[in-house]
């Protein structure tokens, strides 16, 4: 038998010692069977060497570098999760992604993270100190992996809702991309053709001396304003609208509250968000109530889920009612943001006592018609671009050629 040092998490508290096991494999084993997270273990005659050995490495800075990306946390979070699992020691881990991860700014956070973890520090404290990377609902679930002993089933809850979080993103980016270019093209085409080729047949009309239709006369009345000091006029307009516009909505809270409101109200689009948004908050609800959250703390963190403020008072507006004492099923109700669906689902877990499990629910529900919705979006935006550009572009080729065919017709 050998003696192996060990360094972990229990009950949420940190813990240390030795154990005795044939190899680190059976240690390792022992110590999951007393519920122990192990963040290092080695064999006592070679501790001090490798705390040596650690101790060289170089500490990186945290100045000056680049923002870590949404893509490097999720591989990282995929990758810590998945060695958790296997059984492998937190320090080790953490060590190994450091090495093996690409970007400079993650492997600093990692390094930084390993450092307080092996400092005694636990890692929900160690995570929270890089709230602009790992949000409330990731370090709650961490400290309930902690608290429970069962980190790794919590890390992969985390891996599933980063997935989806970032599944929902690249729908509605995907969703907005083909009316995003063909409007672009539309606009430009047409500022091209009324800056450019318009003045030709002005030119061309002018030296006919006919009498030009009304479309046609408009059309260059639109070409002139936009050649001359209008069209300078115009953009700074424009430019100006959308500062002061970004600006309002996010320092005058009566005007923010107003345009979200606003925002959920939109054809098409205000069902497409508010359905994402309720199928996160239902998996985060889900997730914290599954790792033991209580539930006024549960929706202080949903709360962060969103940054559109009506759904944000909507959920105040619920935590208060609970605080109260009034059912959840009640509260949702009050709410006309929530749809009925929404409240009956959750009436079902509160009757049962599986609110977790139904919160679950409700978010693969929502998600189902996320992406139903979206699928119905785009094939409805599709024909609707291509009459707009058609409508756009064609309209503006034949009051530009009307006055030819005028001329035909009376030749003729």
């Amino acid at each position: 038998m050998e003696a192996f040092t060990y360094k972990g998490i229990s009950a949420g508290k940190y813990v240390e010692g030795e154990i005795e096991a044939l190899n680190q494999d059976e240690a390792s084993f022992k110590l999951k069977e007393q519920k122990v997270i192990i963040t290092n273990l080695v064999k006592s005659a070679k501790k001090k060497g490798e705390t040596k050995e650690k101790t060289k490495k170089k500490g990186l800075s945290l100045f000056g570098k680049k923002k870590v990306k949404v893509e490097e946390i999720l591989i990282f979070s995929k990758q810590f999760a998945t060695m958790v699992k296997a059984g492998l020691p937190i320090l080790e881990v953490l060590a190994m992604l450091r090495d093996q991860l690409e970007g400079d700014a993650i492997k600093e956070v990692i390094e930084d993270i390993r450092k307080s973890l092996e400092g005694g520090v636990t890692l929900s404290k160690c995570f929270e100190k890089y709230p602009q990377y790992f949000d409330n609902v990731y370090c709650n679930l961490i400290k309930a992996g902690e608290a429970s002993g069962k980190l790794d089933v919590f890390l992969l809850k985390i891996v599933d809702s980063l997935e989806k979080k970032e599944n929902i993103k690249k729908k509605i980016k995907s969703a907005l991309m083909y009316p995003s270019i063909m409007f672009t093209v539309a606009v430009t085409v047409s500022a091209f053709m009324l800056i450019k080729v318009v003045p030709v047949f002005a030119e061309m009309y002018d030296g006919m001396g006919i009498a030009l239709p009304k479309p046609t006369a408009v059309i260059m009345s639109m070409s002139n304003f936009l050649r001359g000091t209008g069209g300078t006029l115009l953009f700074f307009s424009i430019v100006g609208f959308i500062v002061a516009f970004r600006y309002l909505t996010s320092k005058n809270e009566a005007i923010k509250y107003r345009w979200h409101k606003q925002v959920l109200k939109l054809p098409v689009f205000g069902d497409l968000i508010l359905k994402s948004l309720l199928a996160r908050i239902s998996l985060i609800m889900g997730n914290l109530s599954a790792a033991g959250v209580n539930l006024l703390e549960s929706l202080e963190i949903a709360k962060s889920v969103s940054s559109n403020v009506v759904v944000t008072e909507a959920l105040e507006n619920v935590k208060k009612g609970v605080f109260s004492g009034d059912t959840l099923t009640k509260l949702f109700l009050k709410e006309p943001l929530f749809p009925p669906t929404f409240s009956q689902l959750i009436s079902v877990g509160e009757q049962t006592g599986q609110l977790d499990e139904m919160f679950n629910s409700v978010a693969s529900y929502y998600e189902s018609e996320f992406d139903t919705a979206v699928d119905n979006m785009s094939s409805l935006i599709e024909p609707i671009m291509i009459v707009f550009m058609g409508l756009m572009i064609g309209g503006l080729m034949i009051a530009m050629y009307s006055p030819i065919f005028n001329v035909g017709a009376l030749i003729g």
